[in-house]
């Protein structure tokens, strides 16, 4: 189901090129444009890339399903490097409840979210990855927290923002973002993360993203079968 547009880039840009017509988008359309956006989002599923980038120049890569479901029922089902393992937040004691594939299903986990055992090293925890909180941090990356110039382009359908802003997740630690952003629908692409000085560090992609897909509420039982239902 199609979200909201805002015509100004549409017409913009029939008299301007793609790029010209993006660096006149300032930081407060930006951010009402994607609020609402996702004010008329109630679900949505899509696959999710990540991509850590170690000191050593080697790589780390995930790749899973995620589910989500106003206010915050969140489902990850991964497909690398752990196929079959099914992370759902939160479980009935606001925990997160963890399932191994394999044999293992059979002694699922419920873990604290500040558990060392989900520890990742950009800092964010599973209760912070959902696009709501996302596009609030962009918000904050170009107003309050920037510290530096916004850079601006389009191409392909995609809006890109640059902006040094102060970590979202690592205090004192200050990252060179490149924001994507879907330019039809207004709601995050994927992100990437980089030191100043442009050595990065993670990239997120968003794929495929569907909403108000109608997922139901059993998608996220930690038990029984609901927990295993498809999508």
């Amino acid at each position: 189901m199609s979200v909201g547009l805002f015509l100004v880039v549409p017409l913009i840009s029939l008299t301007l090129p793609s790029t010209a017509a993006a660096e006149m988008l300032g930081a407060d359309e930006i951010i009402r444009s994607m609020e609402t956006a996702y004010g008329k989002v109630e679900d949505y599923r899509m696959g999710v890339e990540v991509t850590t980038f170690s000191e050593d120049g080697s790589t780390n890569a995930e790749k899973f399903l995620y589910s989500f479901k106003k206010p915050n029922r969140i489902r990850l089902d991964f497909q690398e490097p752990h196929p079959g393992m099914t992370v759902i937040y939160p479980d009935e004691e606001g925990k997160v409840f963890v399932r191994l594939p394999g044999l293992l299903r059979l002694f699922p986990f419920h873990l604290s979210v500040q558990s060392r055992f989900l520890a990742d090293p950009s800092g964010q925890r599973i209760d912070q990855t959902d696009m709501g909180r996302l596009i609030r941090n962009i918000a904050h990356s170009l107003t309050d927290s920037r510290l530096g110039p916004m850079h601006v382009t389009e191409e392909g359908g995609i809006i890109r923002v640059r902006v040094l802003a102060a970590d979202h997740f690592l205090p004192g630690v200050v990252t060179l973002y490149h924001f994507f952003i879907d330019s039809r629908l207004w709601l995050p692409k994927g992100v990437e993360e980089a030191t100043p000085a442009g050595k990065k560090k993670r990239v997120v992609a968003f794929l495929n993203v569907r909403t108000n897909v109608g997922i139901p509420n059993d998608f996220f039982r930690t038990g029984g079968e609901g927990s295993d239902a498809g999508g």
